[in-house]
């Protein structure tokens, strides 16, 4: 996502005059000058809107006002008002125009859904991640993952972004639709990478749906990608319709549950969602785990201690994970320095209060992980890999952490992701470590998801 605003086109005496009532009305936290919006928008660019929200926290603190167009936008940074717009007023909020959107791929979906259709899907979804069935979809995730890395050998260089993506999309369409991808993840991953090539475009540019209708050359990619992605989903969820034999799956739950009769277009809609989100999030999120380790030796070593305590020379297990801490809080301290879901924006539905300001329907209000969870007024050391800090925490209850949102949107796969990922690094853990090669940039891409803008060049060495 890239939820630095919203545009449009106005004179400068609309502007100003729209400026001059809005002041007389509400009352705005400090932030840029007017004048001065257009200047960030050029300088930070919609490619690096992490940058932007850098600056905003360090120049004007935990809450920041500047405006594009006659558009409000305010970046909060304040653990109180984040909890106030995520969980205390989240029903005068609906996602922002660039997460909206992303209705050109997901359709309907979870994620774009609001209101009523958003609180029907969700209760459909709801018993596929009940605690009592994560333990099914245990073996799943490890058997994908040791599959995955029998043909890693020693010396062999990859692209560990590519492998994770490959691995967790076979393992959500295994664990969640009782589907076999060995043959078509590498299909849905080069099409998804083809929309995340031109998401920029996608997000930013006016008139957008128009270009895609149009065939325009800066965004032709995109039909075809989508109807790449298409065409293994419906086969999917034909093979479901027509199998007549019981399954067990949030697939069936989905089609069982439903109020009122879903059509494939419907059920595409939530399968692709749940495949995004489901996938893309966790693979990042290993990704830059296993960088970090690589990174941090003693941590690595740490790791591999307890996953040899605890398992021994067999497979881990679902009865593992509780004992599998220290690998739990490796991966938690990862989502804080590299949240997947990097940043998320709201837009008010009627005029409301935000801490001591008042703001006008229509305001667009942005929120970062990545800055929060970095920000050194809230963590010691933040940019620090210290996985060791949350052994003893309350940084859910105090709102400085929140990879996976909060209040009614939060994620509805989190507890699945939390096990996913336990459990994939404990497999890998066990007989392999990873070394980043030497020269190897690193660099953020923060599309939907915080991906490694370079990929990640690992090399593989046996334990």
């Amino acid at each position: 996502m890239h939820p630095i605003g919203n545009e449009s086109m106005h004179s400068p005496a609309q502007l100003k005059a729209q400026s001059v009532r809005d002041t007389q009305r509400y009352r705005f936290p400090p932030g840029l000058k007017h004048n001065l919006a257009w200047y960030a928008f050029r300088q930070f660019r919609p490619a690096d809107p992490i940058h932007l929200f850098e600056h905003l926290a360090r120049e004007f603190g935990t809450i920041a006002h500047y405006k594009l167009g006659p558009s409000h936008i305010v970046f909060v940074n304040d653990p109180a008002l984040i909890r106030e717009v995520l969980v205390v007023q989240h029903d005068n909020f609906v996602k922002e125009r660039t997460q909206r959107r992303t209705k050109m791929l997901l359709g309907e979906g979870m994620i774009t859904a609001e209101g009523a259709k958003h609180r029907t899907e969700r209760r459909a979804a709801q018993p596929a991640f009940h605690r009592e069935r994560l333990a099914s979809y245990a073996n799943a995730i490890v058997e994908e993952t040791q599959a995955a890395t029998a043909q890693w050998q020693r010396g062999k260089i990859i692209d560990l972004s590519q492998c994770m993506m490959q691995l967790t999309l076979r393992i959500v369409a295994r664990a969640l639709f009782s589907t076999n991808l060995r043959r078509e993840a590498q299909e849905l991953a080069d099409a998804i990478n083809d929309i995340m090539g031109i998401y920029n475009y996608l997000v930013g540019l006016p008139a957008v749906e128009l270009l895609i209708h149009l065939r325009a050359p800066i965004v032709s990619r995109f039909p075809k990608a989508r109807a790449r992605i298409d065409d293994v989903i419906y086969r999917m969820i034909d093979s479901r319709l027509a199998d007549s034999a019981d399954q067990d799956d949030l697939l069936t739950l989905m089609i069982q549950s439903a109020e009122e009769p879903l059509d494939r277009d419907d059920i595409r809609d939530q399968v692709v969602t749940i495949f995004l989100a489901g996938y893309e999030t966790v693979a990042n999120a290993l990704t830059w785990t296993l960088y970090l380790l690589s990174q941090n030796p003693e941590a690595e070593h740490r790791l591999h201690a307890e996953v040899a305590q605890v398992c021994g020379d067999r497979l881990p297990s679902y009865a593992d994970v509780p004992s599998l801490k220290y690998t739990e809080h490796v991966f938690a301290e990862s989502l804080r320095l590299y949240p997947p879901a990097w940043a998320m924006g709201r837009q008010a539905i009627r005029d409301f209060g935000l801490g001591p300001y008042r703001l006008p329907a229509g305001t667009t209000v942005l929120i970062s992980q990545f800055v929060t969870h970095r920000d050194p007024r809230y963590w010691d050391d933040p940019l620090a890999f210290r996985p060791e800090r949350f052994a003893n925490t309350n940084f859910r209850q105090r709102m400085i952490y929140f990879p996976f949102g909060a209040g009614p949107r939060q994620c509805i796969g989190e507890r699945f992701a939390w096990m996913e990922g336990v459990l994939i690094l404990a497999t890998i853990a066990q007989r392999w470590r990873l070394s980043l090669v030497p020269g190897h940039r690193i660099a953020l891409q923060p599309l939907i998801t915080l991906r490694p803008k370079h990929g990640m060049r690992m090399t593989i060495e046996p334990r």
